[in-house]
């Protein structure tokens, strides 16, 4: 909306309703040491057109990006027109948490349509409402198994996004709960010398993982089943168009982010995470729960149901203290489902896959790269490079305007020559072939031109 300020008469008047003589008088509650006493140190006032000559001044140090091939948790993909069209109406952009299902009928039924998507996606009973991203909803699931079946240990496979662990690591700090990381070998878990004791409570497994690979998931899950321990998912949305459902591999709990599906990767975010479960595991599930009923007179409406927040019970009987969830990324994501069907992520998931796999045959041939991992993988891969990992990936931001993937040293230091590379189906085929051209002449740049 339009800045509008305040004349001389709306001050007095604001003023008058506040009960104070002055703006001085008005803020005479905060205490003279936390006023600065002197005016701020801002420059001179700008016209307009000053002012957008400086601006895009300022704009003009971002490095210009043509194309970008980073993954790891933030994914590229085509937006439909439709979906921000469908987001950015008014009865959703400003729409208030629905309390009163009576007059949020719209919003719940999309939050239900949400729920739906979800359920079929991961083939689980019921989902909730969303929550903040996928390291929240991934270490609400292992409060979940805690809560289910009282034991004080979960194992979380070594490929897990180190971010995703990072925030559960906090969630668990002071709720007893002690994290060990299961065996890995070729960037998977070695489910061979992966040992689930009795007093695990959930394992924890993504897939594909942090590296792109594919988990031995079958055999996972099948060894926690056998030890009373709960199977915990972290599963790409885009990647259920191709692989089987956690449900169909033996998953308790799915957990994820929508991000891949119809959210753009805007500086880092927004994200909304997703979490689905098995009927027996309803009553543990934190945040909203959207239920389909009928009125008195037999109409279809929506309600929120069975919320167990500390804003509704006790709360040292509360399943979370999760007030929110991200209710407008949570639709862009029903939205860009909805127009993709199932065919249509079926489509998205083959080409990314198949994409991938052409940038990497080009990768490989030039000289001193190849493959970290000899996994299969889905579309996402690790590089070992003959040079600085984030000094490759700085040239070519300068001299191509490409993002060639994300230096696995930023998580992991010890791997500075590790890069972690990713296609989806937006790169077009000349875009693909530019991007390996750019890579091996930026290869030959840093090398001193050997070929």
């Amino acid at each position: 909306m339009p800045f509008i300020p305040h004349t001389d008469e709306d001050v007095r008047e604001m003023l008058a309703v506040a009960g104070a003589s002055s703006i001085d008088d008005l803020f005479r509650g905060v205490p003279a040491s936390l006023r600065s006493g002197k005016p701020l140190s801002l420059p001179p006032g700008k016209s307009e057109a000053e002012t957008a000559r400086e601006a895009k001044a300022v704009l003009g140090l971002n490095r210009p990006v043509r194309m970008s091939f980073a993954g790891a948790g933030a994914y590229e993909h085509h937006i439909p027109a439709a979906v921000r069209a469908v987001a950015s109406r008014g009865e959703f952009l400003t729409a208030y948490t629905p309390y009163q299902a009576e007059a949020s009928q719209g919003s719940l039924q999309a939050f239900f349509e949400f729920q739906s998507i979800v359920c079929r996606l991961t083939g689980m009973d019921v989902a909730n409402a969303s929550l903040y991203e996928a390291g929240s909803a991934l270490a609400e699931a292992v409060l979940m198994a805690h809560r289910a079946t009282g034991r004080p240990r979960v194992l979380v496979a070594a490929g897990v996004n180190p971010l995703y662990r990072r925030v559960l690591t906090t969630y668990l700090r002071f709720q007893e709960v002690k994290v060990d990381e299961l065996p890995a070998a070729d960037g998977v878990t070695d489910a061979a010398r992966a040992s689930v004791g009795e007093d695990a409570c959930a394992v924890v497994v993504q897939h594909p993982n942090f590296f792109g690979c594919l988990e031995p998931v079958a055999e996972l899950a099948a060894k926690a089943k056998a030890a009373g321990a709960l199977t915990v998912a972290c599963v790409n949305p885009v990647s259920l168009g191709l692989l089987k459902s956690p449900a169909e591999w033996g998953a308790d709990i799915a957990t994820g982010d929508v991000q891949p599906v119809g959210v753009p990767t805007s500086f880092g975010g927004p994200y909304a995470g997703f979490l689905a479960c098995r009927t027996e595991l309803l009553r543990r599930m934190p945040g909203r729960l959207v239920g389909m009923t009928r009125d008195a007179k037999g109409r279809r409406g929506f309600t929120l149901t069975l919320q167990a927040r500390e804003q509704h019970i006790r709360r040292e009987k509360a399943t979370s203290n999760i007030c929110s969830n991200e209710a407008l990324v949570a639709l862009s994501f029903t939205v860009a489902a909805s127009l993709l069907g199932g065919e249509g992520l079926q489509r998205t998931a083959a080409a990314c896959a198949r994409n991938a796999r052409r940038v990497l045959a080009g990768l490989a041939s030039l000289r001193g790269v190849g493959r970290v991992h000899g996994s299969p993988f889905f579309h996402e891969f690790a590089l070992a490079l003959p040079v600085d990992a984030s000094a490759l990936a700085a040239r070519m931001a300068d001299d191509h305007g490409i993002v060639p993937g994300v230096p696995l040293s930023r998580f992991y230091p010890g791997r500075s020559r590790e890069l972690l590379v990713c296609v989806t189906e937006a790169r077009s085929d000349a875009e693909m072939d530019g991007f390996v051209g750019a890579f091996g002449e930026t290869l030959r740049a840093l090398t001193g031109g050997k070929p």
